[in-house]
């Protein structure tokens, strides 16, 4: 079994923001794949199998900050291990529309990945972190997080949220290795 994690904050309020292109781009998936999204107590979820083997779309419903309480109870209960899962979310260390891919690492400052991390304890699983840029001097990181992207850096997130959901969609069917170096390559 594999999960496929896009990070982001639930409700209208947030859905065009630059904190949730994770969830952007897990929706994309879910319309490659055509699957449709079903409300757990804790996360959206949606599901299908590749090769045989059982595959979980997820959308943390409790905000980033507790993303790791909806994804822990998820993996417990299917005794699905760390290296199985892949998280898809928003860095500000990146420009828009750049996309990074790696096996495992720090969180970055990033809350969302914290949450993860206290809760499964543990760092080893795979990622897909996607751009939103730094905001400008002055800003706060919040109101950069939780504002929109301009009509310029929309389309370049745009392009990298497309192809996030395709190297997503490419691990099912080969190794995280092979899917990271295409895909940091076409970046």
């Amino acid at each position: 079994m594999k999960v496929i994690a896009g990070l982001g904050n639930p409700g209208r309020k947030y859905e065009k923001t630059r904190h949730n292109v994770g969830f952007q781009a897990v929706d994309k998936l879910s319309e490659n794949l055509r699957v449709s999204w079903k409300k757990e107590k804790k996360s959206q979820i949606a599901e299908t199998s590749a090769d045989g083997e059982k595959i979980y779309l997820v959308k943390p419903l409790t905000f980033m900050n507790l993303s790791g309480e909806a994804l822990q109870p998820l993996m417990d209960f299917y005794q699905i291990p760390a290296e199985n899962l892949l998280v898809i979310y928003d860095d500000l260390d990146l420009e828009p529309g750049s996309l990074r891919i790696r096996i495992k690492g720090g969180h970055g400052g990033h809350n969302g990945l914290k949450s993860i991390f206290h809760d499964l304890g543990t760092r080893d699983f795979k990622r897909i972190r996607i751009g939103i840029g730094h905001p400008e001097p002055g800003d706060s990181v919040i109101s950069h997080v939780l504002g929109t992207f301009t009509p310029e850096e929309k389309k370049k997130v745009e392009e990298s949220i497309q192809l996030s959901a395709r190297a997503a969609e490419s691990w099912l069917s080969a190794p995280f290795a092979e899917v990271m170096n295409e895909y940091n390559r076409k970046n």
